[in-house]
């Protein structure tokens, strides 16, 4: 099949590839999600020519992908941006990625952790240094809530999945055997009870999950967390920071993980794998104190 009778096709694949392309478009439109928008810092991230990257980029635009957000005048220079078609896209990096560290970096086998010298902990802890992109995620009450606070730092502990006991029945059959799968409630449970230490070292807490919001909201309500779960059901945190997840349940997950970012939303320390949930709260605490300034 010639690549433009791609786009006739009466399948949704080949009408995607038609959009799409090549690789290079798949990893623009990662780049752009963690965010990276301009074309001198695309040029840089992915090392492709001037020529390509325009064209590339051009073709995005032409297909409602991504939109130009003017920056400067004289000259003209803009931004890049996904629209609501592109950030349907993320979902589909994240599958990729998921499939990619499992059956080509991994052995196949199932899992909601990793190993301290994986390609996974190499790329999260490569995070430290890096300015988060501009992410609002869905709180209790559906609305969006920034991840981080220019007057605060920001405790962002990522989860698999947790559920008020009516609900029990969301998690999928053999949760218990995957590894690193269990914990979530006490990890939660365990960042509520030492709260008052975060706030008192002028550090939020958010949870992270990639459930919906109202099942967070009801899980928050039974734990009795005194502090907001937030949704990245869409992949946005996920996709924009390349984040480890796994599939359990026709769902993606994270898989456990806590950022520690600062006022300019910039992370300062990673902790993953994280091998004890309850334990690394107060590892946590310390490195925020730490990094605050604040004496433990």
């Amino acid at each position: 099949m010639r690549r433009e009778d791609l786009a006739d096709a009466d399948c949704g694949i080949a009408q995607a590839l038609g959009v799409l392309g090549d690789w290079w478009t798949f990893l623009i439109v990662r780049e752009v999600a963690g965010g990276t928008t301009r074309f001198d810092a695309l040029q840089r991230e992915l090392g492709v020519s001037r020529r390509a990257l325009t064209e590339r980029l051009a073709a995005l635009v032409e297909h409602g992908v991504l939109r130009r957000r003017p920056y400067s005048a004289h000259p003209p220079r803009h931004d890049y941006l996904l629209t609501a078609r592109g950030e349907g896209l993320l979902p589909v990096l994240i599958a990729l990625q998921d499939w990619g560290t499992r059956h080509l970096m991994g052995d196949g086998e199932l899992t909601a952790t990793a190993d301290t010298d994986s390609a996974e902990a190499r790329r999260v802890h490569d995070l430290i240094g890096r300015r988060l992109p501009e992410v609002a995620l869905p709180g209790p009450d559906g609305e969006p809530v920034a991840v981080t606070a220019p007057d605060a730092w920001s405790v962002l502990y990522l989860f698999p999945g947790a559920y008020a006991p009516g609900a029990a029945q969301n998690y999928p059959p053999g949760w218990a055997e995957i590894p690193g799968a269990r914990g979530c409630t006490l990890e939660s449970t365990t960042y509520a009870r030492r709260h008052p230490d975060f706030q008192a070292a002028g550090v939020r807490v958010y949870g992270i999950s990639t459930q919906r919001a109202d099942q967070l909201a009801d899980f928050a309500a039974y734990a009795e967390l005194p502090f907001p779960l937030l949704s990245d059901q869409d992949g946005r945190l996920a996709a924009g920071l390349l984040l480890p997840v796994f599939r359990a349940g026709g769902q993606t997950r994270f898989k456990r993980l806590t950022l520690l970012v600062d006022p300019a939303s910039v992370v300062r320390a990673v902790q993953f794998p994280v091998t004890d949930p309850a334990g690394s709260v107060d590892e946590m605490l310390a490195l925020a104190r730490e990094h605050a300034g604040i004496p433990g």
